[in-house]
């Protein structure tokens, strides 16, 4: 008795309605081949006049041997932290949520950024509010230094400065803190340095409709003056609630309770922020996170504008931070690759006890409209000065974390705290404890299946990623089946077991009960415990060019971590945002079973995976010599 070898795993073909597969041996209404289980899918929506069908068959993956890595080794772009991680902790025990630092002054030299790469920093941000573009060109190149000389793989992202008329600044080079009763002067006179308590507002005209007695606010609350006096353009305040004054805060006025609504109608882009854009194109960032965005035209402009200035795909995220943001959500998340959650700013705007149920809110529509989401804005504010968070900004991190973010980031924390390196930590301890509690106590969210793909191609992806991610009970209970009648004697196996065992394998509301003994298993009963488990694999690989399947996979916020392999620099650095990818560039040729055995053998050749891990392979590379209807595919791999 053996099991076969068959490594032509589970694959999707396009196939005319009248085709069906040869089975033979159906059990329990299910046609069995040769040795596989056939899963039929339902018809996709559209008029193509195609069904889909599915074959699952499951195999031993076998290493070859020393020669079989030749011309691999050293090709694998792995992220050292994450293969630390790897080793460490094993597969489930890896970090899924990805952390965004705020690079400033505090954490701009050499080994600060590497310290940051070390702590877990997926993306560094670079605020174009701040610091000269030299400055920024000096740090983008620090860090691409850093990705090629010590094999980290950090994404940079810019973010434009937006009409940010709502800016004022009292010039020092770190927060000022503002006692009760002081009388401050806001002023438009421009001036270089600071000034013992004065203000400087960035827009000429923003005390224009101001009432003596209006409320003058501070980043949100964090500082509150009372307007005491007009002078020409310029404002007299009291201090009425004592607090901290970040440089270039963000200011709103208050009447009665309410904010003081004025309509500036000034364009999202400036001229500063197109030059900006083209810098940013000119030193190969990844990510441009576009301030202020009110609508979907601004950001479709800026995609277009990309396309004309570089062949490179550069990503455009929409910065969430605005009323009129919020009514236009829907269309700007589908126009956009990514979305921020600019909540300092959104809370100047609407009342702050709205804030917890928008994040939800547009948490969920990223999902669904599978678009990664950054949680932002004083997430540790306290650890600007304080080495410690607050319990509540600790809870505060874990609810982001609970709602499945792509990613959590640091401002003002990193950019110009005392502490950066441990709120980096904090924050990447905490997304893992909320992590690993989610998982244990079964709290993943069930995420209505809406369907994002347009093209027939697109469907059958989206289609493959769906049930990818939802293998748990109901399909790894059917490979085991699948596997079983591999053997010679099907009923020896069960022992003579009723037919109430094959229910309990086949339905996938009922866990396994049975107990298998016997020679001829023993070395098999790692593997058929793992297909009982709620997930039957240990990770998910994806092969994929532009990254398409691995964010409907990331979608799906599986418990295995996704390792997507593609061999396009541009898709690998888009997908260090995605939710628990774990993208690496490796060349892939046209034979796609030796992409996939290589990958797996360089990986258990660093002792990334072990005999007995089972392995997930999804796959949406096009080969040139297959029908380009016939390139989509989901395996199995047992590590031998």
């Amino acid at each position: 008795m053996a099991i076969a070898r068959d490594l032509s795993l589970m694959s999707v073909q396009t196939v005319p309605k009248s085709s069906s597969l040869d089975s033979r041996n159906p059990v329990l209404g299910m046609p069995v081949f040769y040795g596989g289980l056939c899963c039929r899918g339902g018809k996709l929506k559209g008029n193509s006049g195609i069904g889909i069908q599915a074959a699952v068959q499951m195999g031993a993956e076998e290493s070859e041997g020393p020669l079989h890595l030749k011309g691999l080794r050293g090709v694998l772009g792995f992220d050292v932290v994450s293969e630390g991680e790897l080793k460490e902790k094993g597969c489930l025990g890896m970090r899924k949520t990805k952390l965004v630092c705020t690079i400033g002054p505090a954490c701009c030299s050499m080994e600060d950024l590497e310290k940051l790469a070390l702590g877990g920093m997926n993306v560094a941000r670079l605020n174009m509010c701040h610091n000269e573009r030299g400055w920024h060109r000096d740090v983008i190149r620090k860090i691409k230094r850093l990705n090629e000389s010590k094999g980290f793989c950090v994404s940079v992202m810019i973010d434009t400065e937006g009409s940010q008329i709502h800016v004022v600044d009292h010039g020092a080079p770190s927060s000022v803190k503002v006692e009760g009763g002081s009388i401050w002067l806001f002023t438009v006179q421009k001036f270089e340095g600071s000034r013992p308590f004065t203000v400087q507002a960035n827009y000429e005209g923003f005390s224009e409709g101001i009432e003596l007695g209006d409320e003058l606010v501070i980043d949100g609350g964090m500082a509150r003056f009372e307007v005491i006096e007009k002078i020409g353009s310029d404002l007299r305040c009291k201090c009425t609630d004592p607090g901290l004054f970040l440089p270039r805060a963000k200011w709103s006025f208050w009447r009665d309770g309410k904010l003081v609504w004025r309509d500036y109608e000034l364009p999202t882009l400036s001229t500063k922020d197109l030059a900006d854009i083209e810098f940013g194109v000119s030193e190969g960032v990844d990510f441009i996170a576009m301030s202020f965005v009110n609508d979907s035209n601004s950001v479709r402009y800026v995609k277009n504008y990309l396309s004309t200035k570089s062949c490179k795909p550069t990503r455009v995220l929409a910065k969430i931070e605005s009323f009129e943001s919020l009514q236009n959500l829907e269309e700007i998340i589908e126009a956009s690759d990514g979305i921020m959650i600019a909540r300092g700013d959104l809370g100047v705007e609407i009342p702050l006890e709205q804030i917890p149920t928008v994040q939800v809110e547009i948490t969920r529509v990223c999902r669904q409209l599978n678009k990664p989401v950054i949680v932002t804005s004083q997430l540790l504010e306290s650890m600007v000065e304080y080495p410690t968070p607050t319990r509540a900004e600790v809870a505060d991190v874990s609810e982001a974390v609970r709602q499945y973010a792509d990613a959590l980031m640091l401002s003002g924390e990193s950019a110009i705290g005392l502490h950066g390196q441990k709120a980096l930590s904090v924050l990447r301890t905490t997304s893992i404890q909320m992590e690993t509690w989610g998982r244990e106590a079964n709290q993943q969210s069930l995420l209505h299946q809406y369907q994002v793909g347009v093209s027939l191609l697109d469907r059958i992806a989206e289609q493959i990623c769906n049930c990818a991610t939802e293998m748990g009970e109901a399909l790894a209970a059917r490979l085991v089946f699948a596997m079983t009648i591999q053997f010679e004697d099907y009923e020896a196996f069960f022992e003579g077991e009723s037919m109430e065992v094959h229910r309990q394998i086949l339905d996938p509301g009922v866990t396994p009960d049975w107990d298998i003994e016997g020679e001829v298993l023993t070395d098999r009963k790692m593997l058929l415990e793992k297909a009982a488990n709620k997930l039957g694999v240990d990770a998910i690989f994806v092969y994929t060019k532009q990254g398409y399947m691995a964010s409907l996979l990331s979608r799906n916020r599986p418990n295995p971590p996704i390792f997507a392999f593609t061999n396009d620099e541009s898709t690998r650095m888009a997908l260090n945002l995605h939710w628990g990818v774990i993208p690496l560039l490796v060349d892939l040729s046209d034979d796609m079973e030796a992409n996939i055995s290589k990958t797996i053998d360089l990986i258990k050749t660093r002792g990334m995976l072990k005999a007995g891990d089972a392995v997930l392979v999804v796959s949406d590379v096009l080969l040139t010599r297959v029908a380009p209807m016939a390139f989509q595919s989901i395996q199995i791999k047992i590590i031998a």
